[in-house]
């Protein structure tokens, strides 16, 4: 698997997909590993040059001491590119990915276009995290094994009942998370990086195309944001998927690739 550089962090990516075709990249949410793009990346891979990495403190990339900042973590993405020879790539972020996506976009030419799931702007207009659900994310119960802790902390990541109606999908992830996501370090790092940023009065000066898709019932970062990123964005398609909790793009796999495919297919060159 290769690996980029940005300055002493090595980074871990994978490239799959026609060499001759434009490339997208992926990027991850915060503590998760390069596993959860498989839903979109796995079918894009068969016209789309695809890319997806594991962030700083993440999986098989370096883990350098916190607190990170996502101006780093979008110079990461540029390393990978850089890595990979690169010159123009569009953009697919998710939550904390997004907003990597969107900073990435407002120093990097390289950005064609951008798909924001899931995410917000950050700073003090955005619609924060509930205290209900980061009581999920970061109090687990001190008698939890790894694999339950695993599955507290999805709770307001999916919807209700979701767990129930797909128990091996749900244990996969269980596992999938246990062998790749961030350490306890790395993601109190990345958290770090989420909670100080803030493009919100930048955004006016993006011109490239951008989807934003977004479930209507996301507990993790509410659909509000979806709205303030596109009333910010000049060239924003937004897309609402009923129903969908933060993790949509895995519950309603078919639909968002679907989605995702026909914009890139609009906007690749």
């Amino acid at each position: 698997m290769p690996t980029a550089h940005n300055g002493d962090v090595a980074l871990s990516y994978d490239r799959e997909g026609p060499s001759d075709a434009p490339t997208v990249i992926f990027v991850e949410g915060l503590g998760y590993g390069k596993w959860m793009w498989q839903f979109q990346r796995d079918p894009l891979a068969d016209s789309y040059d695809t890319i997806v990495f594991d962030n700083r403190g993440t999986g098989a990339s370096d883990c350098p001491e916190g607190p990170y900042t996502i101006d780093e973590m979008a110079e990461d993405l540029g390393a990978v590119l850089d890595d990979a020879g690169v010159e123009s790539a569009h953009v697919v972020g998710a939550s904390m990915g997004g907003m990597i996506a969107q900073r990435f976009a407002l120093e990097d030419d390289r950005a064609a276009s951008l798909a924001l799931l899931c995410t917000s702007h950050g700073g003090e207009d955005a619609v924060p995290v509930p205290p209900e659900t980061q009581a999920f994310m970061f109090d687990v119960p001190e008698d939890a094994d790894e694999r339950e802790a695993i599955r507290y902390k999805m709770t307001p990541a999916i919807s209700d009942g979701f767990a129930g109606s797909h128990p091996d999908l749900i244990e996969d992830i269980v596992d999938w998370r246990l062998d790749s996501d961030a350490s306890e370090a790395g993601r109190n790092a990345q958290a770090a990086a989420v909670q100080a940023f803030d493009a919100a009065d930048e955004l006016g000066g993006l011109s490239l195309p951008t989807l934003l898709m977004h479930g209507t019932d996301d507990e993790v970062l509410p659909v509000e944001n979806a709205h303030a990123l596109a009333e910010r964005l000049p060239h924003a398609e937004l897309e609402l998927f009923e129903g969908g909790p933060h993790l949509f793009f895995v519950e309603q796999a078919e639909s968002v690739t679907d989605r995702l495919r026909e914009f890139l297919d609009d906007h690749a060159r």
